[in-house]
């Protein structure tokens, strides 16, 4: 598709792979210190689990075991932050078979950022057509839930 595309004159958006991308991104992150602060470091600098260490993540831009996740999850959260404009949710394309559920979860979970986000920048009358979409979601929800 993206030859068709390029042959058209049309600039496609190149993929990165992932180990380049956190590779690039961990090239610039804090030190450890910074991260973790002094006193945590030397408790949290390795996994109690499988012994890795965030230096090793840094080179290998991969984790030894799932509770890497827990232990280093300061320095993922900013780099999947960073990587992902400040964003560390899901808020990409649902998938067509979803359940209509699902897709009404994930409106309401998408408003509630919503209004966040309008109280946060004191939009005020936006943040009041918000709560109203969201009481509306909830209380059809609600309404669903009971006639199962």
């Amino acid at each position: 598709m993206s030859s068709c595309a390029q042959e058209q004159g049309i600039a496609v958006k190149s993929q990165i792979p992932l180990n380049e991308l956190l590779s690039s991104l961990l090239a610039v992150q804090p030190s450890d210190e910074e991260l973790f602060g002094p006193a945590e470091k030397s408790a949290s600098a390795s996994c109690p689990h499988c012994g890795f260490t965030l230096e090793q993540f840094r080179k290998e831009a991969v984790l030894g075991c799932p509770y890497d996740y827990e232990i280093f999850e300061k320095p993922l959260r900013r780099l999947i932050e960073k990587a992902h404009n400040g964003k560390t949710t899901h808020c990409g394309k649902i998938p067509s078979k979803t359940s209509t559920g699902t897709k009404k979860q994930i409106k309401l979970i998408t408003l509630k950022q919503q209004l966040e986000a309008a109280v946060q920048s004191e939009d005020y009358e936006m943040a009041a057509q918000l709560r109203d979409k969201i009481k509306k979601y909830e209380t059809k929800k609600d309404e669903a839930d009971r006639s199962k």
